[in-house]
């Protein structure tokens, strides 16, 4: 047992915010931690890694063992590079080499071989460092580095990059990224998965699942908790409550529980309503009065079971048309969206939306999705291009940024305003579907979380009554049950819908159409998530196989998100059938190479830490010829290695 928690408790004033939490964490578990925004995750795991204060109960660690947090939205801040940031977790390693740099240096000295004692004592400390360096993996250190700056999406950025010039999102990776290097026994991430793009999250789970320690992970991310975690603890009305299996089995269990103790409930309430109704008819009669008073003492002895709590109020929402659209709802061509007016940020854009579509936008972030979207609406002008809209169409657009929200307003204000004909009571109604009653609708929208101001935008959005919806990244802020509230509502609405999301788990409910934003245009496919993932698995066999054979196999371009038939799943850019084979040959030409270089790169590292290994042989190290021979040797391997990273970097961009 790594950690266990008994009995925590904490409060703010009179407010009780955890009571009664139990957690344990075991070597190697992956651990999820839910519940609804406000309900004290992000306050326990504080206390879990130290950085809080508790009330009640007991905290217990393992002897030795390392942990290691990262608080949610919290980026490295550091005037120093990338690269020194990340070199400095290795610091006691790299000190360690330095030491070996110097010690081969002393025994490639003629003048030490003369003093013998001295020659020994280099030899036997050069032994021993070496080794410990190697069962630590220090020659691994800058293939690791590179590894998790990589799947951190860091690949493109130069590591001599001085860190306080990112952007808050690119810290708060980074920062992750650090903490990945580290390796603690306990991993604990509060939202991890914040400021990831889907590719980057796909390598933080494969990362994660081979993790060495255990991990502790906070996170809305529903597809993210499906594929890590084994266990699920959820806090809810202050208390923990364990369940074994990951989230999509802990939603199972749980209705399951609350099913159970319900009907428990229920069997009680009968049996204590048929007690109390014996004896109230039969405490006055002489003959019955001992059998009464006997009924009496029972229901005096019985253990009364509370009622299930069931489910915490939640917002209650639906979208509706005034009328519907047009057939053919929108059309996009060759459009083209720069950020400075010269550098084009994709190109060649073609797609078109027809009533009832729900068309999922994704893509690596900064590959300019919000940016269409806003071109979309009106927001902002095409370098190239033109959108064209069907008839009678009404937009309703959700921006992730909420720019729209005017935050000196008050949260009844900023309904109001917006739709001055409603009377009061029906905007308190609207408000309070969306969980905010009473006081809270004199709140400002400067002073409200994100959950809450995400809130308030739906709620605007619901009133428009729009036949087509454009949302971005609208689970953003939404704690599990919002998010479920959310994705029933839409599944609802018989309007339009086109988004951008990087919640996989609500592109594979709401997805019908796939649109890949590339900076050369749009790859289209039918189905949802999954089927984007199934799709693009056959794409990648199809560019290994030979060329004769992809020309039976490759998917029929289209330039439409409806496809004209349902055997073209996919399509590629419009290009010349030569032009495509050339490119699937170059590609396959590439993929070769890449694995020619991997599988040199590995032999080339394992011939060194081999040869150096052979320098703590006394029958080497006493042969000054030997060792130096050996150590050019190594060095020209090195040479040879640097080369080929350079070449594997290079043709992975």
């Amino acid at each position: 047992m790594l950690l266990q928690a008994s009995g925590i408790g904490k409060q703010y004033g009179a407010t009780v915010i955890l009571s009664n939490i139990y957690v344990q964490v075991g070597e190697r578990e992956r651990i999820g931690l839910v519940g609804a925004n406000g309900a004290g995750k992000s306050t326990l795991l504080r206390i879990l890694a130290g950085e809080s204060s508790y009330d009640g109960g007991q905290l217990f660690y393992a002897k030795g063992a390392t942990l290691g947090y990262l608080a949610q939205d919290s980026g490295l801040q550091s005037d120093r590079s990338i690269i020194h940031e990340m070199r400095a977790v290795f610091a006691e390693l790299l000190a360690m080499e330095q030491e070996l740099r110097e010690l081969e240096a002393r025994m490639a000295d003629p003048r030490l071989a003369d003093d013998a004692a001295a020659y020994e004592q280099v030899l036997a400390r050069y032994a021993s460092l070496s080794e410990t360096f190697r069962e630590r993996d220090g020659y691994a250190i800058e293939a690791t580095i590179r590894g998790v700056l990589h799947g951190m999406g860091f690949g493109d950025t130069p590591p001599e990059t001085i860190v306080s010039t990112l952007s808050g999102g690119q810290k708060t990776r980074l920062a992750l990224a650090r903490l990945l290097l580290q390796k603690p026994d306990l991993l604990m991430l509060d939202e991890p998965t914040n400021y990831l793009d889907i590719e980057t999250l796909t390598w933080l789970e494969s990362y994660l699942r081979g993790y060495p320690g255990a991990v502790l992970v906070v996170s809305h991310d529903r597809y993210f908790l499906d594929a890590l975690v084994e266990i699920i603890y959820e806090i809810e009305r202050t208390s923990s409550k364990r369940y074994v299996g990951n989230y999509s089995k802990f939603v199972e269990l749980k209705a399951a529980d609350y099913e159970r103790n319900m009907k428990l409930y229920e069997k009680q309430q009968d049996e204590i309503a048929r007690l109390e109704d014996f004896v109230r008819r039969n405490i006055v009669r002489a003959s019955t009065t001992k059998r009464a008073q006997s009924r009496r003492k029972q229901l005096e002895r019985m253990e009364r079971i509370d009622r299930p709590g069931g489910e915490l109020k939640k917002a209650s929402f639906s979208f509706e048309v005034d009328r519907m659209s047009g057939k053919d709802v929108l059309e996009v061509r060759d459009l083209a969206m720069s950020y400075d007016g010269e550098t084009k940020l994709f190109r060649g854009v073609s797609f078109e939306v027809r009533r009832g579509d729900a068309v999922a936008i994704i893509g690596p972030n900064g590959i300019g999705k919000s940016t269409l979207l806003k071109a979309l609406v009106g927001d902002m002008k095409p370098a190239a291009g033109a959108v064209h809209w069907g008839t009678n169409v009404t937009i309703g657009y959700y921006d992730q940024e909420q720019t729209g929200l005017t935050p000196s307003n008050s949260v009844m204000e900023e309904l109001w305003n917006d739709y001055p004909q409603l009377e009061e009571v029906r905007i308190r109604t609207v408000l309070g579907n969306f969980l905010f009653s009473g006081e809270d609708v004199t709140k400002k929208i400067s002073a409200l979380s994100g959950g809450e101001k995400a809130r308030v935008a739906l709620a605007k959005l619901m009133l428009k009554n729009a036949n087509v919806l454009i949302l971005d990244e609208p689970t953003n802020h939404l704690d599990l049950v919002s998010k479920e509230v959310l994705e029933s509502a839409l599944l609802d609405y018989e309007g339009t819908l086109l988004f951008i999301s990087h919640d996989r788990y609500f592109l594979n409910r709401m997805a019908e159409q796939v649109v890949e934003l590339r900076p050369d245009g749009v790859r289209h496919f039918l189905g949802n998530y999954d089927d984007y993932l199934e799709k693009q698995q056959e794409l990648a066999e199809m560019a290994s196989m030979k060329a004769g054979a992809s020309t039976k196999t490759a998917p029929a371009s289209t330039t439409s998100a409806q496809s004209n038939s349902n055997a073209a799943d996919s399509a590629a850019p419009a290009s010349s059938y030569e032009a495509e084979k050339q490119n699937k040959r170059e590609e396959r030409q590439r993929q070769r190479r890449i694995e020619q270089l991997e599988a040199e790169i590995a032999a080339t590292e394992a011939d060194i830490a081999g040869m150096e290994e052979r320098l703590t042989d006394p029958a080497v190290y006493n042969d000054y010829v030997a060792v130096q021979e050996l150590q050019s040797t190594i060095e020209a391997r090195k040479s040879q290695l640097s080369a080929w990273y350079e070449e594997w970097e290079s043709l992975m961009q």
